[in-house]
């Protein structure tokens, strides 16, 4: 655990803040790359990328204040501290995905096609995020005694949700080894990335990426929840986001059905 980069006197660079600028700045990347053979120039990405970042930013960090709303009550000036980490991926999806809608009605453009483009950088931007989640010790796993485990230091997160659970002494100067979460669940956006980019290059009709997207990344994240071992709010045994990422599935699966049966009755048609 290292969250911060480097210190300018008071000014304090943490590494969240870099690995989500870096996210971001990757799939501006990914955009103009794939953008600029259908017509999408490095101006209209750039637009495409501010909306969808300050929607998906508020989206994240609201969807995280809600989840410990007496704590953000309390103390407000804690509110607007995204760069020391806090951010929800479902409320950025969310937030990022309402931005899009509007985005495309504005330009009058096909909702589809654009979210097509769009969805190939989601894997890659949050590889990122996740990275900067694992060296500010945020979302951390479960306590594993596999090789892979990670102990983090002394007042970190895992140390103090370990300590409050009756697992660590007091005077313990690191964590239990826990699950790196965050670096799995990099590891399988990076390879979901390759995917949607397969897909992208072989798609036949709008909508089939963001589809894929939908009906892999939720299954993964189900997943890799059961490692998780910070704080999760659980509703039959099952946390939040699990919840979410089985209807994300199912959303998935209904698009999947929409697309197929309009390619069906154009084929009819003709």
């Amino acid at each position: 655990m290292m969250p911060d980069l480097v210190s300018f006197g008071p000014l304090t660079v943490h590494w969240y803040g870099v690995m989500m600028a870096l996210g971001f700045l990757a799939g501006l990347f990914n955009w103009t790359l794939l953008g600029r053979p259908i017509g999408r120039d490095f101006k209209f990405c750039s637009d495409l990328l501010f909306w969808i970042m300050v929607a998906g930013i508020l989206g994240a960090r609201t969807a995280y204040i809600l989840s410990d709303l007496p704590y953000f009550l309390a103390n407000p000036s804690r509110i607007i501290r995204i760069d020391e980490g806090g951010l929800v991926y479902f409320g950025g999806f969310l937030g990022s995905w309402l931005a899009l809608y509007l985005f495309a009605r504005s330009r009058r453009m096909p909702f589809f096609e654009l979210a097509d483009l769009v969805v190939t950088s989601l894997p890659l931007a949050h590889a990122f995020g996740r990275v900067g989640c694992f060296m500010n010790g945020c979302c951390h796993g479960m306590a594993t005694r596999c090789p892979m485990g990670v102990a983090y230091p002394e007042r970190s997160m895992a140390w103090h949700q370990q300590l409050m659970a009756g697992l660590l002494q007091p005077e313990a100067n690191h964590s239990l080894p826990v699950h790196p979460v965050q670096l799995y669940e990099s590891a399988f956006n990076l390879l979901l990335f390759g995917l949607l980019l397969l897909v992208w290059r072989a798609r036949r009709r709008a909508g089939m990426v963001g589809v894929v997207y939908l009906l892999v990344y939720p299954v993964g994240r189900f997943a890799i929840e059961f490692l998780r071992g910070d704080h999760r709010i659980r509703w039959a045994g099952l946390s939040i986001a699990q919840w979410v990422s089985i209807g994300l599935f199912g959303v998935g699966l209904g698009l999947w059905w929409v697309l197929r049966r309009a390619a069906s009755r154009k084929q009819e048609a003709v």
